[in-house]
């Protein structure tokens, strides 16, 4: 009875992602060919939302780190 089950959630998913990147794809394709203009500032912006993202992330690893140490969490590799 629950042999189906695993089957028809794989099926409804691939439906469900299959339909959203075919009309993310055709949304940035149709607007690609809109804004040319614009073209130069996309690079700049991802860049720099690239360095938040990794200066935040290593921020939260030195603060988890330090707290592990406070609590006397042993994180010591093998």
């Amino acid at each position: 009875m629950m042999d189906w089950v695993p089957i028809v959630f794989v099926t409804f998913k691939v439906l469900v992602f299959g339909t959203g990147m075919f009309f993310a794809i055709k949304w940035h394709y149709e607007r690609g060919k809109k804004g040319k203009e614009k073209q130069s500032a996309v690079p700049r912006a991802g860049g720099k939302m690239a360095a938040v993202f990794v200066l935040s992330l290593l921020g939260l690893s030195l603060l988890t780190l330090g707290l592990s140490r406070m609590l006397g969490l042993d994180l010591t590799f093998p």
